[in-house]
């Protein structure tokens, strides 16, 4: 993976970011922290190329947006779409959610995660298989 160098205050602004989350962002960061989504490994508030982007998983190279209605219209808008080409030019994915998903349907956005990344349903099966296991031998 390419890495970019990140400026003091890009770093020191993720890190702030990190402690405020809004309740999308927590209730998704809650399904993808410590590898709980399939085994996937996500990274919160995390600097890439000059941007702080909410989500990413630098082994599928995908980022994952949670927008308010600020993202909906005009600069905004407009704003995201510069972000969005630049990240993808970087070969990035980049999905978008509105807050309202998150909140309401939090299973169909997992769903949509999981196959941005290109994991299966033999993949899922492996995946609880390996949790069971361990379960079972770290009771």
């Amino acid at each position: 993976m390419n890495h970019f160098p990140v400026p003091p205050a890009n770093r020191r602004n993720a890190r702030k970011m990190r402690k405020v989350m809004t309740d999308a962002e927590l209730k998704l960061w809650n399904e993808l922290r410590a590898h709980r989504l399939m085994g996937l490994s996500f990274r919160r508030q995390m600097p890439i190329a000059g941007y702080i982007v909410d989500f990413a998983c630098p082994t599928h190279r995908l980022i994952v947006e949670v927008d308010g209605s600020q993202h909906g219209d005009g600069r905004g808008a407009d704003a995201d779409a510069l972000r969005t080409g630049q990240l993808q030019q970087l070969g990035w994915t980049v999905l978008r959610f509105w807050n309202d998903d998150v909140l309401t349907d939090i299973d169909n956005v997992c769903l949509h995660i999981v196959t941005a990344a290109g994991l299966t349903a033999q993949d899922a099966a492996r995946q609880a298989q390996t949790a069971l296991s361990t379960t079972e031998a770290h009771p």
